[in-house]
């Protein structure tokens, strides 16, 4: 069994197949994420800086998550609370 029979992308969608495993993505990002964790001492500086770019908005992407989750979930609370109060 090879990595491509693991993982499927959709045949419509573009398919950025990883140099080192074969591993397909449907996204760009997403190779280069997997690239810098799983092969990091095969990269090159230029494939350093790139996984670190796309590490970073990974990272400015999920702490933005967090914030609207918690805030979601204060908004629920105090909702259940003020109808707790009026009932």
């Amino acid at each position: 069994m090879t990595a491509t029979d693991d993982y499927r992308v959709p045949t419509a969608a573009p398919r950025y197949d990883c140099e080192y495993c074969g591993r397909p993505f449907a996204r760009e990002e997403l190779r280069t994420l997997h690239r810098g964790l799983e092969h990091a001492s095969q990269l090159d500086d230029e494939e350093v800086e790139q996984f670190r770019a796309a590490y970073g908005e990974e990272e400015d992407d999920i702490g933005m998550f967090r914030l609207k989750a918690l805030a979601a979930l204060v908004a629920v609370y105090f909702s259940l609370l003020m109808i707790y109060a009026v009932i």
